[in-house]
């Protein structure tokens, strides 16, 4: 029993939670101070948490259905999508059932909050649901990073700060555009790395409206700086100089950037892996797989996310 829940865990892209970890800390720890809802907070990240791994399994599964639709073709980017469908390990039913589990578990945390902290939840969960019914439609189209931005920025910073104060904030408002930059960015990799598999297969994106590679890598550059850009909007708002914080990690962000770079001359180039690059999740596994060039990419714009999102959680404990 216990294996098949690791596995169903594993397919639901665990790895990216530290995504919704680390964007819940920083407004639970906002909210905290300004003496909201302690027990409202932690359920709120476990049903926030669920909905995720949710769209996650929910992508896979409109994904597949498209996919078996069409003539095969040869994978051409560096990861293969559905392989626990393709290989037989787990079916459409499983999965379906598995979608059900974790939607039911957000559904009954959201109904809680409604009755705890009042009914503006039922419009934060109606927003949430829509994103996640329709984000693979809406990825498809080549929209993923406005979805993602609307999920994990404003909605979820203030559906946190609601169902812990009751109430909604503009500091919240801006702290979430600036940590959320940094969410787009791992999702924004994940689109550059896939941009061959994509122009292929005529899925837009972002990047591949960009048309280069390396423009694209660019665009990732962008994303950043424009979360430096609202912390620059909150200390001139807040006089709270903490937010100048993410500072430190220039040097991880110039990182991240110049090996999305390599990555379009060279989609096989492994750079060494530094000291900081970690954690890397079962890293050996990964290299085995063949699939480290892709994935150390993936791990990198994530734990860039995280200490960004470390950083700004100093701020507000500090301020």
């Amino acid at each position: 029993m216990m294996k098949r829940i690791l596995f169903w865990l594993n397919n639901s892209r665990l790895f990216s939670l530290p995504m919704t970890f680390m964007s819940w800390l920083v407004v639970f720890l906002y909210s905290l101070k300004a003496g909201g809802n302690f027990f409202n907070g932690i359920l709120a990240l476990i049903g926030i948490a669920f909905a995720h791994l949710a769209t996650n399994l929910f992508d896979d599964y409109v994904d597949y259905k498209t996919e078996i639709a069409k003539p095969a073709k040869a994978q051409i980017s560096g990861k293969s999508k559905c392989e626990y469908l393709k290989s037989g390990k787990a079916t459409l039913s499983e999965l379906l059932k598995v979608i059900m589990i974790y939607c039911s578990i957000a559904f009954v945390i959201g109904v809680y909050l409604t009755f705890s902290a009042g009914w503006g939840v039922v419009l934060l969960a109606l927003i949430g649901g829509i994103i996640t019914l329709t984000y693979s439609k809406i990825s498809t189209a080549g929209f993923s990073e406005i979805y993602v931005g609307l999920a994990f920025g404003p909605l979820l910073f203030e559906g946190v700060h609601y169902v812990m104060c009751r109430n909604f904030s503009a500091e919240v408002l801006w702290i979430s555009l600036a940590v959320v930059m940094f969410t787009v960015g791992l999702v924004y990799m994940n689109n550059l790395l896939d941009y061959d598999n994509d122009v292929a297969e005529n899925k837009n994106s972002i990047c591949v409206w960009l048309r280069d590679k390396q423009k694209a890598a660019l665009g990732l550059l962008y994303l950043y700086c424009a979360g430096y850009v609202f912390c620059l909007v909150l200390t001139l708002t807040t006089w709270n100089y903490l937010y100048y914080l993410p500072i430190l990690i220039l040097p991880y962000v110039y990182e991240v950037y110049k090996s999305a770079r390599e990555y379009g001359v060279n989609k096989d180039f492994v750079p060494p892996v530094k000291r900081w690059y970690y954690p890397l999740d079962n890293w050996e596994q990964v290299k085995k797989s063949g699939h480290s060039s892709f994935y150390l990419r993936l791990f990198l714009a994530r734990n860039l996310m995280i200490w960004f999102s470390t950083l700004m959680s100093v701020a507000v404990l500090f301020s």
